[in-house]
This record gives C-alpha cells, structure tokens and sequence, in this order.
C-alpha cells in the first residue's frame, strides 16, 4: 500500500516522502479501515519538525517513533480483528490513529466512532483532533454556559471553527479573532461579532469577555487578563514561539499567576477519548456542527498540506483525500 513515512526531524518535504509499505493486519481489538480522508494539522508539522525539542521524548529522541505519519481519519472497515464487538466490515467510521496517512490504518475500536450520515469523509476526518482540542477547552476548562460572552483567538483556524461553534451551540455570545481575510468566514461560523486583528485590538478598553479561548497565539498575559473581566476565565490551548518550548513559556506563567489573581487562568492539551468522539459527531450529526474544510490535497501532497497547516495560513481543516 502507499503511505507518507517519516524518515526524519525536519522540513515536511524534506522528512516526509510517499512509499510502498506493507498492508497492517489487525491485531485483537483493532479494525483495518481502508482510509478515505486524513486530517492534518499544526501537530503534524511539529512532529515532522521535532518541535517543540522539549516534546522529542514522545516523537522519538533521534528519529521518529512512528514510520507513518498522520493522526485521524475517516474510512471504511474493511476486517475486523479477534475480540472486535460493534464494528463489523463496511462500517464507515471515524477516529484518531497512529500511521493515518496510508491507504490503510489498524486501528484500535475504542478510537472509532460512526461516520456522521450527513458528513462527507473529508468533513468527518476533520473532527478528532481539532474538534477534541475545541470541545474540552469551552466545555470542561471554560465552563461555557447561556450567555457567557467569549471570545476565541484563533477563531478561523481548525481548532477554532470548531471552539466558534460549539460555544454557539452552548449558548454563548461569541466575539472571534481573525484577519482580514477571515473576518466572514468567521461570521459564517455563527460568530455574533469579529474581530479584525490587523484593525484593532483586543483590549480597547470598552470590551470584557467571560471567557477568553487563545488558539496558538502569542498575546501575552497581561494583555489577555485586560480584556478579561475580573472573575473570568483564560484557556490557553497551545502556543507559538521558539523551537525549544513552542509557547510553553506562557503557560508556565499562566500556573504561576493563576492562584494569584481573581482570574482563573487555565491551559489544556486535550485528551483524545471515545466518549468525547460520540459527543462531537452527534453534534454533526444534529446540525450543532459542521466541520470547515479549507482545502484538500491528494496523498501525494502531504508534506505541502502540513507546510499550510504550519504556516499557520490554513482555514478551517486541511484535509488529505486517498
């Protein structure tokens, strides 16, 4: 079968290259699932990269942990293993897997969920990791409720398509961050108002938001605690910076000031879970939802798709068709 291996640390189109490799078998509890559509992201980059050089002990120390690269799909069953209940073969599903980026992954079933009916593949390979990274900041670290008022940086990104949206579906007024470029389609996503960065800033003094979600920015405390009311409440989901710790300083500083002020200051690297999987895809699945695909590229085109996605230039998910 064709996959992307990753041979090394470095640029995508340098470390990253498309070969015959040999078809996975199941093992007891996986699923081969014949993959229609990978979804790849700002992790996907920094893996190909070795980035953050304080992560490398999860990536592989002098070379990468994983042959095949790629993080979540959408496909096919095509067998099933020993001890596999629930799943059967022609099942189209979805689900975050090691090795993604092949025409066939093994995948463990309690990574799996249904395919939405009403997604397309592309569509639904997008929700794993972005959507789990979204729905964990605003529902579990946030606390959203009716009538918060948040704000989401970051917000025409995959992460935060996802964040705009499920804090709509929560019941918020949400206020979103982006470009020029950006500014409708975040409207589109249901945003109430947007912010055009390039224009204004987020602290004119006039606005304070209960809840401020930060998407791989750099802003720092200071200037995201002024536009945060007294009792509210800041979400760090990742950062931008330097090779050593990508952003990690911030957040260091976040859990020192945090027990400090009256504000809580909170920072979350999601947790993949099944449950969480089902939660998402039953909000496709109700209309809640609809995951943002900004462009697709064909499997031979991986390394240029993780390069957009590291750019930080992508909108919406970059999806990989097989």
């Amino acid at each position: 079968m064709k996959a992307i291996v990753h041979r090394g640390f470095g640029a995508p189109s340098e470390v990253l290259e498309l070969q015959d490799v040999e078809r996975p078998a199941p093992s007891d509890g996986e699923a081969l699932v014949e993959v229609r559509a990978v979804a790849v992201a700002k992790g996907d980059w920094l893996i190909a990269q070795g980035w953050p050089y304080i992560a490398r002990p999860s990536y592989g120390i002098r070379s990468p942990r994983n042959r095949i690269a790629g993080l979540e799909a959408a496909g096919v069953v095509t067998v099933v293993g020993p001890g596999v209940a629930g799943i059967e073969v022609g099942d189209e599903v979805v689900g975050w897997a090691t090795g993604a980026l092949a025409e066939f992954v093994a995948v463990p079933v309690e990574q799996l969920a249904a395919k939405p009916a009403n997604a397309s593949f592309e569509q639904a390979a997008a929700v794993p990791v972005s959507g789990f990274a979204a729905l964990q900041a605003v529902r579990d670290a946030a606390g959203v409720s009716e009538g918060s008022r948040v704000l989401v940086i970051g917000a025409s990104g995959g992460v935060g398509s996802f964040a705009v949206q499920i804090a709509k579906a929560f019941g918020a007024e949400v206020t979103g961050v982006a470009g020029t470029r950006n500014v409708e389609f975040v409207k589109r996503l249901g945003a109430d108002h947007v912010i055009d960065y390039t224009q204004e800033e987020i602290t004119d003094g006039e606005r304070r938001f209960d809840v401020i979600i930060d998407i791989a920015g750099n802003r720092s405390l200071g200037t995201l605690r002024r536009a945060l009311e007294p009792k509210g409440t800041l979400v760090i989901v990742g950062g931008s910076g330097g090779k050593v710790t990508m952003g990690f300083g911030r957040t260091i500083r976040s859990i020192f000031v945090s027990p400090f002020v009256s504000q809580k200051l909170k920072q979350i690297i999601s947790k993949p879970n099944r449950d969480d999987l089902v939660v998402l895809t039953g909000m496709i699945e109700s209309g809640d939802i609809i995951p943002q695909v900004g462009v697709t590229y064909p499997l031979e085109q991986s390394a240029e798709a993780i390069d957009l996605v590291g750019s930080g230039r992508s909108r919406g998910k970059t999806v990989i068709t097989v």
